[in-house]
C-alpha cells in the first residue's frame, strides 16, 4: 500500500476509479494538454461501462454529491443539459455531460457560432452521433453575424460585448458518430447538434483555460440574452439515469 501524501491527495478528491486514474496522470506530471484530453476521452470510448459505474457510485448513490454537481450544471437555451460531473483546481481539467433528451424532432443543437478559452476532446457516450459545423471570418461570401467578445468585460465576465459585424463562412462539417472522439482547440469556431431525435450524450473533458476571451457570433436581429436555467437535483439524476438506460443498465 502507498501511504505516501500524494495518494492522499488523490484519494480525497476522487473516490472512484475512474476518476482516480484520470487524477493520477495529472498528478504525477501529465500536461491536461489536447493530446492528453483525447486519450482521457479515449478511456470513456474503450470502456463506457467504467464510465457508467462512476455516475452511479458517485451521485446516483449519493444525494450530497448530486446535489452539488447539479449547483454546477444548466440548462443550455438550444435545449440540452450541460451537467459538470468534475471540476477541481488542481486536477486541471473538468468532466462534462452533455445530454439532449429524446425528442419528436432532432435538436437545431447550439445556434450561435463560437469559440472557446480552452481545449477538449469529446466522445459520443449515446445516440446516434453529433454534427459539427466550422466556422472562419471572411471578408467576401458567407452570411452576416454580430460578432461578441466573452469575458472582456472584468464587472461581470460572463458578459457578452459587442464587436463589430462580420461574415462567416462555413468551412467544414464533420459528423461524429457514436463512439467517435472530437477534439477542439481555442481557435475553432463550431455549432454542434444531434443527428437524431433520439436521446443523445457527449462526455467533454476540458482542459484548463487557454485565453482570456472567446468569440461569440448572433445573425442579425437575434438577440445575444439566452440566459440558461438551472438544473434541479431530481433533473440531475433523471438525466443520468436516462443515459445509464441507454445502456440496458437501469
Amino acid at each position: 500500500m502507498n501511504d505516501s501524501p500524494q495518494t492522499t491527495v488523490i484519494e480525497s478528491v476522487a473516490g472512484h476509479w475512474f476518476l482516480r486514474d484520470l487524477i493520477e496522470d495529472v498528478a504525477t506530471g501529465e500536461a491536461a494538454d489536447l493530446p492528453w484530453l483525447c486519450r482521457a476521452a479515449d478511456r470513456v470510448r474503450q470502456n463506457p461501462d467504467k464510465f457508467l459505474s462512476w455516475l452511479e457510485e458517485t451521485f446516483l448513490d449519493d444525494d450530497a454529491a448530486a446535489h452539488d454537481a447539479a449547483g454546477r450544471s444548466y440548462w443550455h437555451p438550444n435545449g440540452f443539459a450541460k451537467l459538470v460531473l468534475h471540476t477541481a483546481a488542481e486536477s486541471r481539467f473538468r468532466v462534462r455531460l452533455h445530454i439532449w433528451p429524446a425528442s419528436k424532432e432532432a435538436s437545431q443543437g447550439e445556434s450561435n457560432p463560437h469559440s472557446h478559452r480552452w481545449e477538449f476532446a469529446s466522445v459520443v457516450l449515446a445516440g446516434k452521433g453529433m454534427h459539427m459545423f466550422e466556422y472562419r471570418e471572411t471578408i467576401g461570401g458567407g452570411k452576416p453575424y454580430q460578432r461578441y467578445r466573452y469575458g472582456t468585460d472584468p464587472a461581470d465576465p460572463a458578459a457578452l460585448v459587442r464587436d463589430g459585424q462580420v461574415r462567416l463562412r462555413k468551412t467544414s462539417s464533420p459528423h461524429v458518430q457514436r463512439g467517435e472522439v472530437y477534439s477542439c482547440d481555442t481557435e475553432v469556431v463550431h455549432t454542434v447538434r444531434p443527428i437524431a431525435a433520439d436521446l443523445t450524450a457527449t462526455v467533454v473533458v476540458q482542459g484548463p483555460r487557454r485565453v482570456r476571451s472567446t468569440v461569440v457570433y448572433c445573425e442579425p436581429g437575434q438577440t445575444e440574452d439566452q440566459p440558461n436555467r438551472a438544473v434541479t437535483d431530481t433533473e440531475f439524476k433523471e438525466l443520468l439515469r436516462s443515459v445509464i438506460a441507454a445502456f440496458g443498465r437501469a
